[in-house]
Protein backbone atom coordinates (compact mmCIF):
# COMPACT_ATOMS: atom_id res chain seq x y z
CA UNK A 1 0.00 0.00 0.00
CA UNK A 2 1.53 3.26 -1.15
CA UNK A 3 1.14 6.56 0.35
CA UNK A 4 -0.39 9.62 -1.45
CA UNK A 5 1.87 12.16 -2.35
CA UNK A 6 1.24 15.95 -2.21
CA UNK A 7 1.58 18.28 -4.88
CA UNK A 8 2.09 22.45 -4.64
CA UNK A 9 -0.52 23.18 -6.86
CA UNK A 10 -0.43 27.52 -5.69
CA UNK A 11 1.71 29.70 -3.85
CA UNK A 12 0.22 32.19 -2.43
CA UNK A 13 1.33 35.48 -0.37
CA UNK A 14 -1.08 35.73 2.70
CA UNK A 15 -2.85 33.01 4.98
CA UNK A 16 -6.19 34.85 4.87
CA UNK A 17 -6.09 34.22 1.56
CA UNK A 18 -5.01 30.60 1.41
CA UNK A 19 -7.49 29.60 3.65
CA UNK A 20 -9.95 31.16 1.50
CA UNK A 21 -8.83 28.96 -1.35
CA UNK A 22 -8.70 26.28 0.79
CA UNK A 23 -12.06 26.21 2.01
CA UNK A 24 -13.21 26.20 -1.89
CA UNK A 25 -11.59 23.47 -3.22
CA UNK A 26 -12.49 21.57 0.19
CA UNK A 27 -15.82 22.33 -0.68
CA UNK A 28 -15.33 20.81 -3.71
CA UNK A 29 -13.98 17.74 -2.30
CA UNK A 30 -9.91 18.25 -2.33
CA UNK A 31 -8.35 17.54 0.53
CA UNK A 32 -5.98 20.75 1.19
CA UNK A 33 -2.68 21.24 2.97
CA UNK A 34 -1.21 24.58 3.57
CA UNK A 35 2.09 25.31 3.76
CA UNK A 36 4.16 28.43 5.41
CA UNK A 37 7.53 29.14 7.19
CA UNK A 38 7.12 28.80 10.72
CA UNK A 39 8.15 32.85 11.50
CA UNK A 40 5.99 34.10 8.80
CA UNK A 41 2.70 32.05 10.67
CA UNK A 42 3.99 33.17 13.67
CA UNK A 43 3.99 36.88 13.35
CA UNK A 44 1.22 37.22 11.13
CA UNK A 45 3.30 37.89 7.42
CA UNK A 46 1.47 38.32 4.69
CA UNK A 47 4.40 39.64 2.23
CA UNK A 48 7.47 38.78 1.42
CA UNK A 49 9.10 35.04 1.34
CA UNK A 50 7.97 34.81 4.81
CA UNK A 51 4.18 35.32 4.31
CA UNK A 52 3.96 32.75 0.83
CA UNK A 53 1.92 29.99 1.83
CA UNK A 54 2.00 26.85 -0.52
CA UNK A 55 -0.99 25.37 -1.22
CA UNK A 56 -0.66 21.49 -1.40
CA UNK A 57 -3.45 18.88 -3.21
CA UNK A 58 -3.06 15.01 -3.24
CA UNK A 59 -1.74 14.26 -6.62
CA UNK A 60 -4.47 12.46 -7.57
CA UNK A 61 -6.61 15.77 -7.06
CA UNK A 62 -3.50 17.86 -8.49
CA UNK A 63 -5.91 18.16 -12.38
CA UNK A 64 -8.98 18.70 -10.52
CA UNK A 65 -7.57 21.57 -8.24
CA UNK A 66 -5.38 22.97 -10.84
CA UNK A 67 -8.73 23.43 -13.03
CA UNK A 68 -11.18 24.84 -10.03
CA UNK A 69 -8.34 27.16 -9.35
CA UNK A 70 -7.81 28.80 -12.97
CA UNK A 71 -11.77 29.07 -13.12
CA UNK A 72 -11.77 30.77 -9.68
CA UNK A 73 -9.04 33.46 -10.95
CA UNK A 74 -10.48 34.04 -14.13
CA UNK A 75 -14.06 34.88 -12.03
CA UNK A 76 -15.67 31.93 -13.70
CA UNK A 77 -17.05 30.91 -10.50
CA UNK A 78 -21.15 30.31 -10.51
CA UNK A 79 -22.84 31.94 -7.51
CA UNK A 80 -25.63 30.87 -5.41
CA UNK A 81 -28.85 33.38 -6.75
CA UNK A 82 -31.37 34.80 -4.21
CA UNK A 83 -34.69 33.08 -3.87
CA UNK A 84 -37.07 35.11 -6.17
CA UNK A 85 -39.39 35.02 -2.67
CA UNK A 86 -36.48 36.56 -0.68
CA UNK A 87 -35.75 38.94 -3.16
CA UNK A 88 -39.73 40.37 -3.08
CA UNK A 89 -39.73 40.29 0.67
CA UNK A 90 -36.71 43.18 0.87
CA UNK A 91 -38.82 44.82 -1.17
CA UNK A 92 -41.26 45.60 0.83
Amino acid sequence: MSEETWEVVDEIAGGIQAEILRGYLEAQGIPVWLSQEGAGRVYGLGIGVLGNVQILVPSSSYEKARALLDDYYAGKIETEELDSGDETENQS
